[in-house]
């Protein structure tokens, strides 16, 4: 066939190869393997969940003064005591745990006025 119409043998293999690109199936039809298609897709990915809640957690967070954000950061990304952070900052850690308990209450409101 390639021959005949002066092609290379891998161009008319690719062209047949995207021909069958055209023909569709139904994912529930029988497969070649065990069960169809549809048997082999993915399921939802769980992490989809979470997506809206860590949308606002981050619009939220901006909205927050720059100390509370550095707070709440070395807390729950760090994981830094109350008093390493109070040590870090150069205040108490009675005021860390206020700032701390001020800004969850903020993200807790945030989180209650959108749900």
């Amino acid at each position: 066939m390639a021959e005949s119409i002066g092609a290379s043998e891998e161009a008319v293999l690719e062209a047949m190869e995207a021909g069958q690109s055209y023909r569709t199936s139904s994912i529930d039809a029988p497969d070649r393997q065990e069960g169809t298609i549809a048997t082999r897709l993915g399921d939802v990915d769980p992490g989809y969940a979470g997506t809206d809640d860590r949308m606002l957690l981050a619009i939220s967070l901006t909205r927050l003064p720059e100390r509370e954000q550095t707070i709440l950061n070395l807390r729950f990304v760090d994981g830094l005591t109350q008093s390493e952070i109070a040590d870090q900052i150069g205040i108490s850690q009675m005021h860390v745990s206020r700032l701390l308990a001020g800004s969850l209450a903020k993200l807790r409101e945030a989180f209650a006025s959108e749900g």
